[in-house]
């Protein structure tokens, strides 16, 4: 607990890797909280790490994807049931010659804006819809 009394949200980071207009984005694999749901590619930032490097850490564990230029861009905190998180999205490239290649047996797809709609989102990932993508998609 903090000062305050609350339980401190944990730090996450998520990734805006861009094709165009599509956006890549991870299904959470069976077994994790908000199974089945999609979500910026990411996870945990370790102590220590800047959101950058936590970053870049995720996506090569996760999807053996090397990144570039990584810019953090914005953040919200989020309170679900089981935990609170502060989600730091943070926009790169692929580096030339990666390519995304799951390791935890999870999807992985390239989706236009107006596909997000209907899709089942992470509700945090979701609340940062309107950055990323401007009005098209909430």
């Amino acid at each position: 607990m903090n000062a305050t009394g609350s339980v401190p949200a944990i730090e996450v980071v998520g990734a805006v890797i861009r094709d165009g207009e599509r956006v890549l984005m991870a299904q959470r694999p069976a077994g994790k909280t908000q199974a089945g749901l999609w979500e910026f590619p990411g996870g945990k930032i370790e102590c220590g790490e800047t959101p950058e490097q936590a970053l870049a850490r995720e996506c090569w564990e996760e999807l053996r994807l090397d990144i570039e230029h990584p810019t953090v861009l914005r953040s919200v905190v989020h309170s679900y049931p089981e935990k609170t998180i502060r989600l730091i999205l943070v926009e790169c490239r692929i580096r030339p010659g990666s390519s995304p290649d799951p390791q935890e047996g999870q999807a992985v797809a390239w989706f236009h804006p107006s596909e997000l709609d209907t899709l089942p989102v992470c509700p945090a990932d979701r609340e940062l819809f309107p950055f990323v993508f401007g009005e098209r998609s909430r």
